[in-house]
């Protein structure tokens, strides 16, 4: 089966047929995805839907999410990682990480207070002996600092970095600590070219797939301004999208599909060890 490793099927975009988007994902041979918190408010319901569709889940504080965030909800992620320690669903911390790609994200002080629950995020997976999953734009170098720096001895991590769309040196430095590359829709677009090179060119054991539904649709769900302007609406993107942007990289790889399915299988149970159980 395919595994979307990332997808967002608590947002309110899948409010009116959430049920019927999953059977529809499962229908396109989708049987497992996963379903990454961004703040505390939503820490009950990734879980409960996990639980609710059979699929997986992670617990974190997203870096968007960081500017109405409290130092205290730290302290409630690392009790709510110990009362959910053995619950095979819970796969990982996440989604953290770092954004400098929105601007108000990007003033001194708040680059600052991203680093702080970054990198408090990072020693409870350590402490709770978790892999995380990573939110990475514009901000590949640093997340590597912090990874190398609280990687105790040099104990390799293990999870996913999201949406990857960095330079070939900084893909081989995440891969090096341990963790696989997040690749899905970006990759659908012709002019995404160093994307596409990437996802040719990297070791098939380094990629994951995802969605990132309901963001980043592949470019057969795109809408141009104009079209905008003109009332059409974008197509939503959900995990049902996940075979055909496998196919793409199917393409840009030489490779059959069955063998890609079944390459990043494996590597998404490497990244996310408990998706096995599950």
């Amino acid at each position: 089966m395919w595994i979307d490793t990332h997808a967002h099927l608590d947002a309110a975009e899948f409010d009116p047929d959430r049920s019927a988007v999953r059977k529809a994902a499962r229908a396109a041979g989708v049987g497992h995805c996963v379903i990454p918190a961004v703040e505390r408010a939503n820490w009950s319901a990734v879980r409960e839907l996990a639980h609710a569709q059979g699929d997986s889940y992670c617990l974190g504080i997203h870096p968007l999410f960081v500017p109405r965030a409290q130092e205290s909800d730290l302290a409630a992620l690392d009790a709510e990682l110990s009362q959910h320690r053995d619950d095979p669903r819970l796969v990982a911390v996440g989604e953290i990480g770092l954004d400098f790609f929105v601007p108000a994200l990007c003033e001194p002080a708040m680059r600052e207070r991203q680093e702080f629950f970054y990198a408090a995020q990072l020693r409870l997976a350590r402490a709770h002996g978790l892999p995380v999953v990573l939110h990475v734009r514009r901000s590949a170098d640093r997340l590597l600092k912090y990874l190398r720096a609280l990687g105790q001895g040099g104990q390799r991590w293990s999870g996913i970095a999201h949406a990857f769309n960095g330079s070939q040196a900084q893909a081989l430095a995440f891969v090096g600590l341990g963790l696989k590359l997040g690749f899905g829709g970006a990759l659908t677009y012709a002019r995404a070219l160093q994307l596409r090179r990437l996802a040719r060119d990297l070791p098939l054991d380094a990629l994951v797939l995802e969605t990132d539904s309901p963001d980043i649709p592949p470019h057969w769900l795109y809408v141009n301004e104009a079209q905008r302007v003109a009332g059409q609406a974008r197509g939503r993107n959900s995990p049902a999208e996940l075979p055909r942007i496998a196919a793409e990289l199917a393409g840009l790889r030489g490779l059959d599909l069955a063998e890609l399915q079944a390459a990043t299988y494996a590597n998404a149970c490497a990244a996310l060890p408990r998706l096995a159980l599950v």
